[in-house]
């Protein structure tokens, strides 16, 4: 084993990465079918894998905009990934709702375009889009801000401060306590882009360091294991987010270095999830995993078949998608 741990293996693996949160977080919405104790825990705890998600995605757009800092090509290769499938979805689910009566015509475009029941009053169902779109807002402002004053790396403190606000300051919280899920994962997102400069450079830690890592991510575990035992309900969900700050950051350091022990073909699986984790996403549990959980087929099977049907109908949004836009490009 080399005598350091190199954070450039975050960027080597970063699909492999993707994939491994991918299908942590099918396992948090398959997980109401079972009970067995620990791994119950484990998967209530999968939502974890959104927070990978937001520290990856900061890395990369770090990675991204030191690259190209114009805003008009930062902003259009962010949109021009999500929107295309996001709306195809989105078409997907709500036109059958505008049919039905169940929205209005204002609604439904105000769905399409920012996803506005997630905003107005927590509709659920794709929340992650909406999230990470306006997280996109503020990104390129924020690597501008630190890299005019690198003091301004500490604002990953303010915005837990903030989520404290949100909970139990009565004009934030009457206004926007419904977007706990929001404001509490802003902190990851923003350390991301801190971690992406040093995961960029090569940054290196001594090897004594994985001991450290070692025990915040057992105390972080262990943690959110306890929180999802019995006591969920009884505190303020952003308090177990809080602990899944250090259990991200520990993991995403530490599963590279697994990774990179592993034959390439053993990491196959997380590559393939990892491409087209956002269409899984959009895919696994309204147009999947609701058709699936009827036939009461158990847990681990649920789990398989919500897994293997997104994926194959991901790859299939993924490849129109693309052919469409190569030929628009070539038109041009």
């Amino acid at each position: 084993m080399k005598n350091y741990i190199d954070l450039s293996l975050i960027s080597k693996y970063r699909g492999e990465l993707m994939g491994f949160a991918m299908i942590y977080v099918v396992a948090f919405h398959v997980c109401g079918m079972r009970h067995d104790t620990l791994w119950y825990c484990l998967a209530r705890c999968g939502n974890l894998g959104v927070d990978i998600f937001l520290f990856l995605s900061g890395i990369g757009l770090w990675f991204a905009f030191t690259k190209n800092s114009s805003l008009g090509h930062f902003y259009w290769r962010r949109y021009k990934r999500i929107y295309p499938a996001w709306l195809v979805i989105a078409s997907l689910f709500y036109i059958p709702k505008l049919i039905d009566g169940n929205i209005s015509f204002m609604e439904f475009i105000g769905e399409l375009a920012i996803n506005y029941g997630f905003w107005h009053h927590l509709a659920l169902n794709f929340w992650y889009v909406p999230a990470i779109l306006a997280l996109y807002l503020i990104a390129p402002w924020y690597m501008k801000l630190i890299q005019a004053d690198s003091h301004y790396r500490w604002l990953p403190v303010a915005a837990m401060l903030l989520t404290l606000l949100v909970q139990y300051w009565q004009p934030l919280h009457q206004s926007v306590g419904h977007l706990e899920i929001f404001f509490s994962r802003i902190p990851i997102f923003l350390l991301g882009i801190n971690a992406g400069a040093l995961v960029k450079s090569g940054y290196t830690l001594p090897k004594s360091s994985l001991w450290l890592l070692l025990i915040i991510f057992a105390m972080s575990t262990l943690v959110c294991i306890n929180f999802e035992d019995g006591l969920r309900r009884r505190f303020p969900l952003f308090i177990e987010r809080w602990a899944y700050i250090p259990w991200t950051v520990s993991l995403t350091i530490l599963l590279p270095l697994l990774f990179d022990r592993l034959p390439r073909w053993s990491l196959r699986l997380f590559t393939i999830i990892g491409t087209v984790s956002l269409e899984i996403y959009l895919i696994h549990i309204e147009f999947v995993m609701k058709h699936v959980k009827p036939y009461h087929l158990g847990y681990w099977l649920t789990f398989v078949l919500t897994l293997g049907i997104s994926t194959v109908l991901a790859y299939l949004l993924h490849f129109v998608i693309e052919k469409l836009q190569n030929i628009k490009n070539i038109k041009k």
